[in-house]
Formats: C-alpha cells, structure tokens, sequence
C-alpha cells in the first residue's frame, strides 16, 4: 500500500470538508472519514493520496476531547503519512475550556514527539491572514483583526478577545511557541528558517499575508517531510500550502473526477449557524425561491410536536422544492436568547446547548431523509454538521463539486442504503458565498 501524503483530523465537520476540498483542488484524491475505519474500509480506499477523520473535539470539554482525538492520533500514526494536519478552524476559535488546540497539541506528543509543530493558521485565499502573530479575516469585504471581528468577537460559545495567536495558544498549553513572522518568511530561506526553528521553540506559528508567503511556508513545510510523521497544526491553509508544494515539484499526477454531482429538483437544508454570513445566505436563499421556515424552540423539549413539524417540513418540501429549517438568523435575533432560556428552564446546562441542539438537529434530519425521497441536502453549522452526518451512517465523504471556498459540496457512503450516493453540502457559519444555497441545488444542472 502506497503511503499517504497526508493524514488529518478536523475538529468539526465543515472544516474537514473545507481541507478535503482544498486537496482536491491539486487534484490528491482524498477520502474522508467520519470515524476511525477498521482495515477493512482503508481498503476499500487503498487507492487514495490523502485520509481525514472529521471530530467535534472544538465543541468538547478536555474530556470529550482525549476520548474523541486518542484514537485518531493512533490510527494516524500507524498509518505513518508524510504529516498528520490537526484540523482547525481558520479563525482559531478555542478556549481553555472548550475546543482547546493547546490541548490537542499536548496529546499529539503523545504520538508523534520529535521536533517543533508547525502551525498555519492563514489561508489567504479565504480571507485569512496572520501578521507579526496577529490574525484577521475578512468580513463582508473588510479586514478586521480577530478580537475586533463582527462574527467572531462575539461568538456565542469561544468569543475571539485575543488577536495574537501566540498569546491565545500560550493560555492553553506549556509548550514553548515562537513566530516566524513575514520579514523572517521574505529575508530568509526555507532551510535556515527550518535550521532555526528547530532550537527555538515546540510550536511555531507561521505569519502569512500574500501567496508569496503562502509559497515560501509550502517549502518550509515539504522540507520537513521524512521517514517519521510530521506533525502540523492549523486551518486549511496547510493543506493549500502542501498542494502547492507538490504541484511546483512534480508530484501530483491529476486525474479525471469520477464523481459527478446529479441534477436533482428538490433540495432540503438545515441551518444551526448564528453568524452573520448565514443570516445574509438565508436572506438570499429566500430571495432566490428558498422556502425558509424556523425551528419553534419548544419543540427541542417536546417531543410530541417534533413528528407534526417534520411531515409538514416534508409537505413542504414537495411542494416548494427548495426549503430550509433554521435555529436563528444572525447572532441578533432574539430567538437566540428565547432558546436558551427554555433550555435552562428544562434542564439544560449552557456549556451543553451546542451539543443538545446538534443532537436533537441530527436526530430530526435523519427522520426527514426517512419521510422524504431526497438526492442533495444542505448543513450550515461546523457543530450541526458533526451532529447531523453521524446519525446518517454515513462512513466517508468525498469531494464531487466546489461550489465556494471551504465548502463543497460531496458524496456519501454510507451503511444504509437509502443514504449512500447522497449528495450533502457541509459549511460552517463564516464560509460559502452570499448565494450559496441556491449554487448548491443548481450544482449539476448545466
């Protein structure tokens, strides 16, 4: 069996498919998987340049976090590729308490204990740039560094208050952590940033604004390959940077995609996302012929309303064809507020809503799919995606169509019949394009 370029693990499900998409853009073939595969099922892909596993470990505590990430680590390890990615989302929204890198980063020792660990968290092409350690992303055509970010200073779980990664990652591990900053990136080689590096620190946070940038850390990083597994951790921007890599030194042979995205008529989504980027997709969406309905928040603790709620959203998906459920729209609406004071009232701990939501959200989409004969469907949400693709049996995702940047869309398979072949978009709250649902039922149509 060849060896893999590439082994990752996203700590939520959009980001997966974000790196997965990114790799497919040099043509690697890569396959995703939703939990650990057995020997049999890695060689049902044996064919492939690069695996991912896609976690939730950004919606854990420490806990839920070793559980879920030990086992990949080791199944990655024995895989032995080039690099094992550690996953995470380009806007580096973690805490202490919740979704810790520094933890993760803790654990990978574990695995994988030579040398320092790169970390990428920009990605250029996304609107992601890190400068002199500090991050930005774009919003709506502006630059705004990270604590200053409309979406992600107020995130409703990981608000973003800390701009210098160096700093936000120092709250979450003792590892040591420096920067190689752009003048170090323009006035230096990939070698003697290599050579340095090496004594300096355990984690070394690379700054990038422009693709010259982008390319100089691609050779920092190919340089580093080896017998042993190199350890990297960031967003999809390290993907980028290796595909790009390989293109410039000759290894990507590419080849036709053999997947093909279907013309389908009818299309059904469902919206857990709060950011401002989806509130502006769903009014869009609407705009476009979408019928969109919201979640009553009663009906995440009744559970005689829920089967009423779901044959009318399958009545309606007949005859609108294009329909979307929704929790919120933006981070402004109030029903944000109203469900997590029923929530507390009936029990819930806030530190749980995400994932009491994600669940009830999965559970409900996997009755739809029962109810109503569907090709595509839509997830918005990096936490509602996890949720929702396991309670469909679904073992791997590939990519079949880049509908945007981060978020394409790709094929399941899947342990049920009913849902293997089935087309499914999986985003998170910041990535996709204004008019991203109606680009994703159109997908195959010309």
């Amino acid at each position: 069996m060849k060896r893999h370029i590439l082994g990752f693990y996203g700590d939520d499900f959009t980001g997966s498919t974000d790196a997965m998409e990114a790799l497919s853009q040099y043509g690697l073939k890569t396959i995703l998987f939703l939990k650990v595969p057995d020997q049999e099922r890695l060689n049902q892909f044996q064919h492939v340049d690069c695996i991912g596993v896609a976690g939730t470990a950004r919606a854990k505590g420490f806990k839920g976090m070793e559980e879920e990430i030990s086992p990949v680590f080791e199944f990655l390890k024995k895989c032995n590729p080039y690099f094992v990615h550690y996953k995470v989302c380009s806007t580096f929204d973690s805490s202490p308490e919740v979704g810790n890198i520094g933890f993760a980063s803790d654990l990978a020792r574990k695995y994988f204990a030579d040398g320092s660990y790169p970390l990428l968290v920009a990605a250029p092409n996304l609107g992601r740039y890190t400068v002199f350690g500090n991050h930005f992303a774009k919003f709506k055509d502006e630059i705004y560094r990270l604590d200053r970010h409309p979406v992600m200073a107020k995130h409703p779980v990981t608000p973003m208050d800390e701009a210098d990664l160096v700093k936000h990652l120092s709250t979450q591990t003792n590892q040591r952590i420096t920067n190689v900053s752009v003048m170090d990136l323009e006035a230096k080689s990939a070698s003697e940033i290599n050579q340095q590096e090496a004594n300096n620190a355990e984690v070394v946070l690379y700054d990038a604004l422009n693709h010259s940038h982008m390319k100089k850390v691609s050779e920092i990083l190919w340089e580093k390959r080896k017998e042993t597994t190199q350890f990297v951790i960031g967003s999809s921007g390290v993907e980028y940077a290796l595909g790009d890599a390989m293109q410039r030194h000759g290894h990507i042979e590419r080849v036709e995609q053999e997947a093909k995205p279907n013309n389908v008529n009818k299309i059904f989504a469902v919206s857990g996302s709060v950011s401002e980027v989806t509130k502006q997709q769903l009014d869009n969406a609407e705009e476009a012929g979408f019928r969109l309905l919201r979640i009553p928040y009663e009906l995440f603790t009744d559970e005689e309303k829920v089967q009423p709620f779901l044959l009318n959203i399958a009545k309606q998906v007949d005859q609108h064809k294009k329909v979307i459920i929704y929790t919120a729209r933006g981070a402004d609406d109030p029903h944000i507020a109203r469900t997590r004071e029923h929530l507390f009232k009936n029990g819930v701990k806030k530190q749980d809503i995400g994932i009491y939501i994600g669940e009830k959200l999965g559970r409900w989409t996997k009755q739809m799919l029962d109810l109503v004969d569907l090709q595509r469907v839509i997830i918005s949400g990096g936490d509602t995606s996890g949720f929702v693709t396991s309670n469909l049996d679904i073992y791997g995702l590939e990519v079949i169509d880049s509908i945007a940047p981060g978020a394409p869309l790709c094929l399941a398979y899947s342990e049920r019949a009913k849902f293997d072949g089935l087309e499914i978009s999986l985003k998170s709250g910041q990535l996709g394009g204004p008019a991203f649902f109606e680009k994703v039922y159109q997908s195959g149509s010309k």
